[in-house]
């Protein structure tokens, strides 16, 4: 298996629940070459699959605040989590990435700028998870926008 996604959110969250959306129309997805999970808000709990997997490269999908327009999406550099607000977890999510990168030498933070964190999840996080689904499913994530 060379790609796992860890699909981070809280499902009741408003735009934070695009991590559970994107698990949702994937999980059913048929490739030998993805392994797709849903984390919820505690994706710690989720670092004993990815080290007994051992993925090529793991993505981890989630709603971070980047300052930037609702649904834009980015790659963020590894040294750019630190500073971001990313959703509701338990554990910050640059900590399980410094941790997860002891066992996986490529790991990509896929974030899409929410709106709000409560009600449904908004119609422009709903339309760029879409695009995120397609980019994964064609294996062309490379060609997202990295955050400068």
């Amino acid at each position: 298996m060379n790609n796992m996604i860890m699909c981070v959110g809280n499902r009741h969250g408003g735009d934070d629940a695009v991590g559970p959306y994107v698990y949702d129309k994937l999980k059913n997805w048929e490739s030998d070459d993805f392994v797709v999970l849903d984390c919820g808000t505690v994706p710690e709990n989720f670092t004993s699959v990815v080290k007994k997997q051992k993925p090529q490269r793991l993505i981890l999908i989630d709603a971070v605040d980047m300052n930037l327009d609702p649904g834009e999406i980015r790659i963020i550099p590894m040294e750019k989590i630190a500073k971001m607000h990313v959703s509701t977890h338990n554990i910050p999510l640059h900590i399980l990435m410094s941790y997860l990168g002891q066992h996986v030498s490529n790991i990509v933070m896929i974030g899409i700028q929410p709106q709000q964190f409560s009600k449904k999840m908004g119609n422009q996080i709903g339309k760029a998870a879409n695009k995120v689904i397609q980019q994964l499913k064609k294996d062309d994530i490379d060609s997202l926008t990295v955050l400068s």
